[in-house]
């Protein structure tokens, strides 16, 4: 993510500080548990091998059964799929593969007749290369798009540059950053933040956002949002100037949609205007808290979450606490499952008991949560091959990581391809997990005890209690350094809940400060006795949770 650095702190951007007061968040955010779609993998309507609009409307029901507030969708705009998407040639068309606008105004429709909201990944810093405003940029005789991208006005003699000379990329060769400015001009071919150019595209990236909200769309996430206005300072003022005035905008129109950054720093994303941000594994938090050694990006220092025992939870919450304090009462903080750029929580070794485990702080946290798209049924990070720019590797060839085994098809009965598509096995977007006994959605319909039905009865505890959505407060009432359980107290009004985490395989004690009334196990394994009127003691078996809760009134 650039320079940002974890030293920042609140205090660092206060003095910039846009005033947030009368910027409202959607009251729907506030309970809301989200649902990532990969769409080319999430089910095939039309036997082509590929995910499309009417297979996500036929799994509707599906969706709406998790119990899930939105479903986010990664990229469905016209694309040659260099980057899986996140390369656009036409930000107004759907990409043919997956059906047309109707189908994808039809998807919106059924989706908001279940009371489930639709976000689309905006990819706001860059296009394709095939993109006509690139195209038209690339002329050596001055047009309208002509200062629309940046260009360093030299040659290179190679096919990834047009007649006109080298451009500025944001990712991937074939992704040309479009021209926002930049903070500090030090070249004549380096446009400042207000000149025609930037300002162009200031006023088309408001037009997409209108098109799609007026067919749907509740919202967005923006794609690598601190990228747009380049050599920006370490606090990305520029950037977070632009997106205030986004926010700005956007509120004045659609004062019940969601703006989500990938900005994956959340004090400067909330500052700059976004509802919410991610903590992701370009934080070490996040890879101390979830990875283990296997996976896109393989950890070898001990995570927590790790049976081991050898991991230390205050790694994340050092981090993860100074965000928290610096957004709260303007904005959340979002910790995925997983995404379509890091591995499943199934990788390394982990079993459902694991999962489980792992399900039961994800839901439980504070901000809002994000389930990866087959995670609720255990699906496992696979070795597959790379497919549409999912392998990282820097410009000198170094590996850092294959993303295609996050992204591979649903998987929902016995029958071929596991349900998720009649296509012949070679047509199949990416290889569906070959191990007989793989996670099936079928067999997890009917199993009570299963990861599917676990998934949904604590997104539904979720949403039945305050103290446990985005506003419940976070008392932290065991940490201790290297050791475990963790254990944290949500509440709102008279609702308390205390939640103890064991991942690691020996029985675990722990004795704190907690006050109030008994409490009741909710959910989950664990003993929690009272000691004293204000004391108390949690007991955890190995790779165990447990929820409690008191209502004292």
């Amino acid at each position: 993510m650039g320079a940002t650095k974890s030293k920042i702190t609140a205090r660092d951007i206060s003095g910039g500080r846009p005033d947030l007061t009368g910027n409202a968040i959607p009251d729907w955010l506030t309970e809301a548990v989200i649902y990532q779609v990969y769409p080319q993998s999430f089910y095939d309507s039309n036997a082509d091998g590929i995910g499309d609009f009417n297979g996500l409307t036929q799994k509707l029901d599906y969706i709406k059964a998790l119990g899930v507030s939105a479903v986010w969708l990664n990229p469905v705009f016209e694309s040659p799929f260099g980057d899986a998407g996140y390369d656009v040639s036409d930000y107004y068309k759907i990409a043919p593969r997956y059906g047309s606008l109707s189908d994808f105004s039809r998807f919106c429709a059924g989706a908001a007749g279940r009371g489930i909201k639709v976000i689309l990944d905006l990819v706001a810093g860059h296009t394709s290369i095939e993109h006509p405003w690139f195209k038209a940029s690339a002329r050596k005789a001055p047009n309208e798009f002509s200062n629309r991208y940046i260009w360093r006005h030299r040659d290179y003699p190679d096919e990834h540059h047009p007649p006109r000379g080298s451009y500025v990329k944001n990712f991937f060769w074939c992704q040309p950053a479009l021209n926002y400015g930049y903070a500090r001009p030090r070249e004549p071919w380096q446009d400042a933040a207000d000149a025609p150019g930037p300002r162009a595209n200031r006023a088309e990236l408001k037009a997409i956002m209108r098109f799609w909200m007026e067919r749907g769309a509740a919202g967005f996430r923006v794609d690598m949002a601190s990228s747009l206005v380049k050599d920006d300072d370490r606090l990305r003022s520029a950037n977070r100037r632009l997106w205030r005035g986004i926010r700005d905008w956007f509120e004045s129109c659609y004062p019940d949609g969601v703006l989500i950054a990938e900005w994956g720093f959340p004090m400067l994303a909330v500052d700059a205007g976004f509802h919410l941000d991610f903590m992701l594994h370009t934080m070490e938090s996040y890879r101390r808290l979830a990875f283990n050694a296997g996976g896109t990006f393989k950890q070898n220092l001990p995570c927590y979450f790790d049976r081991a025992g050898a991991g230390d939870v205050n790694i994340f919450l050092s981090e993860y606490l100074a965000h928290h304090r610096a957004v709260h009462g303007n904005g959340y903080i979002a910790i995925p499952t997983a995404n379509h750029d890091f591995q499943r929580p199934c990788c390394g070794g982990r079993d459902v008991c694991d999962l489980k485990v792992m399900y039961a702080f994800f839901f439980t946290w504070p901000g809002v949560p994000i389930l990866y798209y087959g995670d609720e049924i255990g699906m496992r990070f696979l070795d597959v091959p790379g497919k549409e720019g999912s392998t990282l590797q820097s410009a000198d060839g170094t590996f850092y990581g294959e993303r295609a085994g996050s992204r591979t098809p649903m998987q929902w009965d016995r029958m071929g391809n596991a349900g998720f598509s009649k296509a012949p096995s070679s047509k199949i977007y990416l290889p569906v997990d070959p191990d007989p006994g793989c996670p099936i959605v079928s067999d997890q319909e009917a199993d009570p005890d299963s990861l599917l039905n676990f998934t949904r009865k604590l997104i539904a505890l979720r949403k039945r209690h305050r103290a446990l959505q985005a506003d419940g407060s976070l008392e932290i009432l065991h940490r201790e350094r290297g050791g475990y359980p963790f254990v944290y107290k949500r509440s709102a009004g008279h609702e308390v809940f205390v939640v103890g985490l064991n991942p690691s395989e020996r029985e675990q004690r722990a004795e704190f400060e907690l006050g109030g009334a008994a409490m009741q196990c909710a959910l989950g394994d664990g003993r929690l006795e009272r000691q004293s009127a204000e004391a108390a003691v949690i007991i955890m078996p190995p790779v165990s949770f447990a929820i409690f809760k008191s209502d004292s009134r």
